[in-house]
């Protein structure tokens, strides 16, 4: 984990610019900080380096690709079955994103769908695997905010 010492001002800026666009430029960067290039590169460097920066990556719309249904579903668990289930469901295309969590639900899982029968049917076979008691689905009516970290 990084400590607050070792991010600046500079840093939260590249931070913030990155993640509202991974392909904004070192030019660009560099500008708005008031800084070279290089600068720019051996900061973003360093924060790859930190573990700051995981990775690179894009934001896409479910819906441009056919998926017309998102859910994000809790998921109950019997404990000894936990790791299996995530393990299980990581597996799974439909599967966007999962999370064990300490909250409502021992899994979270987004679910990407076609339409409601597939999502239906996802949801069937989730509920059959060993050792799921309950599942939770909660429909995305509308996406409001989406990827920013800041």
């Amino acid at each position: 984990m990084v400590g607050k010492g070792e991010l600046d001002e500079k840093d939260m800026v590249i931070l913030a610019a990155l993640s509202r666009n991974a392909r904004v430029s070192y030019t660009e960067l560099a500008k708005q900080l008031g800084i070279s290039d290089v600068a720019v590169i051996k900061r973003i460097r360093r924060l790859e380096q930190l573990g700051v920066i995981k990775r690179y990556t894009i934001v896409v719309d479910p819906k441009a690709l056919g998926y017309n249904v998102v859910s994000y579903t809790g998921i109950d668990v019997e404990p000894e079955h936990l790791l299996t289930v995530a393990n299980e469901l990581r597996k799974k295309e439909y599967v966007k994103m999962l999370a064990i969590t300490s909250g409502d639900h021992d899994i979270m899982a987004l679910i990407w769908a076609r339409d409601s029968e597939e999502l239906r049917r996802i949801h069937e076979e989730i509920s059959r695997m060993p050792g799921v008691k309950r599942i939770c689905p909660a429909i995305v009516l509308e996406t409001l905010k989406d990827g920013d970290w800041v």
